[in-house]
């Protein structure tokens, strides 16, 4: 099945950078928000992002106009109705996916393959929330989706080979390198990620070094193009620690278990640069 139509679900960070890609690519696209400021704050996001490029002139301005043209932003699932690929982008509670995910069930074609930008929840346990678990999988965009090149496309244990086929083919049509990882905690890069930066929290705790300090390490030391700290801001510490939590709870293994660092900033409310204010202030 040719994919012409996405639904994307979130106007988030990486829903309204999943929509700027596949609009990027030429897809229409309908992005879904229950929150009617949320998608303003999208649109306008995707926008800014377009008008950058327009100035590094990688992009007219006719261009940027016809990119934003193919994207239609709605509170409505009914909205769906004519989408051919639905990812699902909202915050990674698993309850409140499948919530969602039952929602768009009951909006899209029978055939409509459904797909999960979720970077740490188990894609069997949510296909098998679903009418039909064959046509689930996980499509693991990274931040930021139009800079970065990597989709992990995640096969829960009912996902058919067309399903895992079709979600290849779109990362690619959308100018992404899809690799495919088994479905555990974190799937593959988290696996690795998640802890590097859970650790540094840890350092930061300790008094080991200060966050500037710990992050040019990294940078000069281990040739990191932006530390583990300015990172944890960049993906949301809320996300950082709700991986962990994942990790933790699904590994049962204490060396995933979260920084109170972690925890407590989460508490207060310092989730980094959507924030304004995390490890570092923006």
């Amino acid at each position: 099945m040719a994919i012409q139509t996405i639904g994307v679900i979130g106007a988030g960070t990486m829903g309204n950078g999943i929509s700027q890609a596949c609009a990027a690519a030429g897809l229409r696209v309908v992005m879904l928000d229950v929150n009617e400021v949320a998608l303003q704050k999208g649109l306008a996001t995707i926008s800014s992002s377009l008008d950058r490029l327009v100035r590094k002139e990688k992009l007219t301005e006719s261009q940027k106009v016809d990119t934003m043209g193919r994207v239609t932003a709605t509170t409505q699932y009914a909205d769906l109705r004519d989408v051919d690929f639905v990812i699902e982008a909202a915050t990674e509670n698993e309850a409140l996916k499948i919530k969602i995910l039952k929602e768009v069930e009951a909006a899209v074609r029978s055939d409509v393959i459904l797909a999960t930008n979720t970077s740490s929840i188990s894609i069997t346990r949510l296909a098998a929330a679903t009418k039909t678990p064959d046509q689930f999988i996980g499509t693991h965009f990274f931040n930021p989706v139009p800079v970065m090149a990597l989709v992990e496309v995640i096969r829960g244990l009912q996902t058919s080979d067309k399903t895992h086929a079709t979600a290849e083919a779109l990362a690619r049509q959308l100018g992404k390198a899809p690799i495919s990882v088994k479905n555990s905690p974190g799937f593959g890069v988290n696996r690795i990620l998640c802890p590097m930066i859970n650790e540094a929290v840890f350092a930061l705790q300790e008094g080991l070094a200060s966050a500037v300090e710990i992050d040019e390490g990294m940078k000069l030391g281990c040739n990191h193009p932006i530390g583990p700290l300015a990172l944890a801001d960049l993906i949301g510490l809320d996300t950082v620690l709700a991986v962990m939590e994942v990790f933790y709870d699904g590994f049962a293994d204490s060396k995933y278990r979260p920084a109170p660092l972690l925890k407590e900033m989460v508490a207060a409310g310092y989730l980094g640069r959507k924030t304004g204010h995390g490890f570092y202030t923006y």
